[in-house]
């Protein structure tokens, strides 16, 4: 039997644990740019690979298109002193005899405060009976119970004051200074007046959304583009829900950044330098600037331009590589826009997986050489 040297036997158990690092792999952050590169398209992969350029830039640039529709935008403002129901009136009736049919006893006037529109839009005034209130104003509802009264009591004198009601209120929730149903009156008969008496929004103004329900209908506007956009200013509905929160879009990264995570939008628009900024920024110590990724499920019309096809259909998997070493990287990282659900991977760099090995070698060798002059020593 062939008995192998103590210089022969370290050799030997070299080889071995470098074969053994080979075939097992090393610790590390995800997949290489080989791998994601062998699961393209054109490697009978499921995933396009596409390098982005000015022209994928400007193809994929698609927001969230937010905005209120015609119904929304057509409705004329209210006026102010229309009647509804659910409001509350006071009235205040003078007759011109000392003993009237309202009046107390040694006084000419009458108050009547508190009159609630019911829900068919009547009130109820004694000696004038039922009257329809709804669709009036106070000017016009005077007049109509004065004519009621006239024939009852000698020139009687009527004032009709309308006070907030139940009727013409909207709903306020979420991100407000103050939660609640506010009245629609004359200075909050507008989107933003109603927003301010509620105490404005108490989220970041960047990302947030206001939603308005009006019966079946639905809109969503970004909130900045209430005041940049005075159309947006929309009249107000009694009934009207308004709902205002944070935007919800996020993104993940992955990889070797500052930091791995999933992360919700702080702007409308996010780059991918941005984003990526986001967390730290890249790795000095891993990260491989040639290999940026952004995994997406891109729709069909956008994958279609992007590669210059017409034949896809339904959701395509695509990865975009960003190389941030080229002359014009930085610009292309800084226009690329990442959207909702995006995953942004950055790989590691060619050496720090060769670092690795020689790590995981040298501490292995160094554990052989031990045991090895433990063995030389029995």
């Amino acid at each position: 039997m062939t008995i192998l040297s103590k210089k022969g036997t370290t050799i030997v158990s070299s080889l071995l644990i470098a074969s053994f690092v080979a075939s097992c792999g090393l610790p590390r952050s995800g997949p290489g740019k080989r791998e994601i590169f062998a699961g393209s398209v054109q490697k009978q992969g499921d995933a396009f690979i596409v390098a982005v350029n000015s022209r994928v830039t400007r193809a994929t640039a698609v927001q969230p298109v937010l905005g209120f529709s015609n119904a929304f935008l057509n409705a004329g403002i209210l006026g102010s002193d229309t009647i509804n129901p659910g409001d509350t009136l006071g009235l205040l009736i003078y007759e011109n005899v000392d003993d009237g049919l309202l009046a107390a006893d040694g006084a000419n006037a009458t108050p009547l405060d508190e009159v609630q529109v019911d829900g068919q839009g009547f009130i109820f005034v004694p000696y004038a009976g039922r009257i329809k209130a709804a669709g009036n104003t106070p000017e016009a509802l005077r007049r109509i119970i004065t004519g009621k009264l006239d024939t009852q009591t000698p020139d009687p004198q009527v004032i009709v004051r309308r006070v907030a009601g139940d009727g013409s209120t909207v709903s306020l929730v979420g991100g407000v200074g103050q939660q609640g149903l506010f009245a629609i009156e004359r200075p909050t008969r507008t989107l933003s007046a109603m927003i301010a008496r509620a105490g404005g929004i108490s989220i970041p103004p960047e990302i947030a959304q206001i939603t308005v329900i009006r019966g079946s209908h639905r809109c969503t506007i970004w909130f900045e583009d209430l005041y940049t956009n005075p159309e947006f200013d929309i009249a107000l509905r009694g009934g009207d829900r308004i709902l205002i929160e944070e935007d919800k879009r996020a993104f993940t990264v992955l990889g070797a950044t500052g930091q791995q995570n999933r992360l919700e939008f702080e702007t409308q628009t996010l780059s991918a330098i941005e984003a990526i900024a986001q967390v730290g920024g890249l790795n000095s110590n891993l990260a491989d600037p040639t290999g940026v990724f952004v995994f997406r499920n891109e729709p069909a019309e956008i994958a279609n331009q992007v590669l210059g096809r017409t034949d896809l259909q339904g959701t395509q998997r695509v990865v975009y590589v960003l190389d941030l070493t080229e002359p014009t990287g930085m610009f292309e990282a800084r226009d690329f826009v990442v959207r909702d659900d995006d995953t942004v991977y950055v790989t590691e760099a060619p050496f720090v997986t060769w670092n690795k090995t020689i790590s995981a070698l040298t501490g292995s060798l160094s554990s052989v050489n031990a045991l090895s002059n433990a063995a030389g020593g029995n």
